[in-house]
């Protein structure tokens, strides 16, 4: 998170030993007015664009970032993946929910409001990922295709360090009971029953499953679900908001 104090470092930033980085915004600590307030960083709701370049601007600078060089993806909620080696020129950013790079210092963004953001590193490879997953992604594939990708760069399962951060959690995304069956007989650890005991999906859950296949095993998944956090952005409950941003990258000369 950016934090409430507004602009301090990161505290949701987490350094891993090996020099892998990730780190996960809330909303707070931007300049977009409602119902965006206040750090939306996503570029294609509804939001004054300077405010969002302003949010960019600020979330990077203090994560230590050149705010120019983030990659940021045009999420349409499919598997394809993009393999990156520095941000794309103005206009070109391709409809992708995935991308790679083999690039050091170089930042991968996913952009979600109750979507699962999916960060994944091999720093012995120099290898970096992240992915936006949400339930037509999980069931497309798209986590399970990033991690082909990376594979085939040099990556290995058993040296990836893997981060789910904050969305909609299973306890709370309720579906219709068709549309569960659906993702559970792609998925099965996806299927799930909120509070009420009606029919739900937990896209989290699924992930880790779909990355446990793989033979990658996570070892941060974020406890927050943005439905019930006043803290983050969560399209389910309010529909015109904004968006949050999960960044990974490895230490090292871009």
């Amino acid at each position: 998170m950016i934090g409430q104090q507004h602009i301090v470092p990161p505290v949701a930033h987490v350094a891993h030993a090996s020099g892998a980085h990730f780190a996960f915004t809330d909303r707070w600590g931007g300049v977009s007015a409602a119902p965006y307030a206040e750090l939306n960083l996503g570029g294609a709701v509804g939001d004054d664009p300077a405010a969002v370049r302003t949010n960019r601007e600020r979330a990077a600078e203090a994560l230590g970032l050149d705010p120019a060089s983030v990659v940021w993806m045009n999420q349409v909620h499919g598997k394809d993946v993009a393999v990156v080696d520095g941000p794309w020129q103005t206009g070109e950013i391709p409809a992708v929910d995935a991308v790679v790079t083999a690039r050091r210092g170089l930042a991968l963004a996913v952009l979600t409001a109750d979507c699962t953001p999916v960060l994944l590193a091999d720093p012995v490879a120099g290898i970096a990922g992240a992915a936006h997953a949400g339930r037509p992604g999980l069931v497309a594939g798209v986590v399970p295709a990033l991690v082909e990708e990376m594979l085939r760069l040099g990556a290995e399962p058993g040296r990836i360090v893997a981060r789910i951060g904050p969305s909609v959690c299973g306890l709370c995304y309720e579906v219709p009971e068709a549309m569960r069956a659906e993702v559970a007989e792609a998925v099965p650890e996806a299927w799930a029953t909120t509070r009420r005991g009606t029919p739900a999906v937990d896209v989290a859950a699924g992930v880790e499953a779909q990355l446990g296949r793989a033979g990658v095993t996570v070892d941060g998944r974020s406890p927050v679900c943005t439905l019930e956090s006043a803290d983050h952005f969560s399209y389910r409950r309010e529909r015109t908001t904004g968006r949050l941003a999960s960044y990974v990258w490895l230490g090292g000369s871009a």
